[in-house]
């Protein structure tokens, strides 16, 4: 009677995740088009669902790679570009009070 306890309690385990992961990742999609922060959420119920499926670790350990090359790659377009923020510059229409 235990190893069938222990089984059902797996399952209604692996379930609840699944509902609420997928619950995370329809919330999320919501979200892309509706005021707020989808991918937040979208990331959240892949943590979620990655407890127990390994094609949400998957797509995680994809997910991270990605974002970390695209920060790398921003950031070495940001340090090589040459350009430096501007610090008086010529007078603008905005600040009339560098003109003359």
């Amino acid at each position: 009677m235990e190893p069938f306890l222990q089984a059902v309690g797996r399952a209604v385990k692996r379930g609840g995740i699944f509902i609420v992961g997928t619950t995370l990742l329809v919330v999320g999609a919501a979200l892309l088009v509706l005021p707020g922060p989808g991918i937040g959420v979208i990331a959240l119920g892949l943590v979620v669902l990655s407890a127990e499926f390994q094609w949400a670790k998957r797509i995680l350990s994809w997910a991270r790679d990605r974002f970390t090359s695209l920060k790398d790659a921003a950031q070495a377009r940001m340090r090589g570009s040459g350009r430096h923020p501007p610090s008086g510059g010529p007078p603008t229409r905005d600040r009339p009070d560098q003109a003359a």
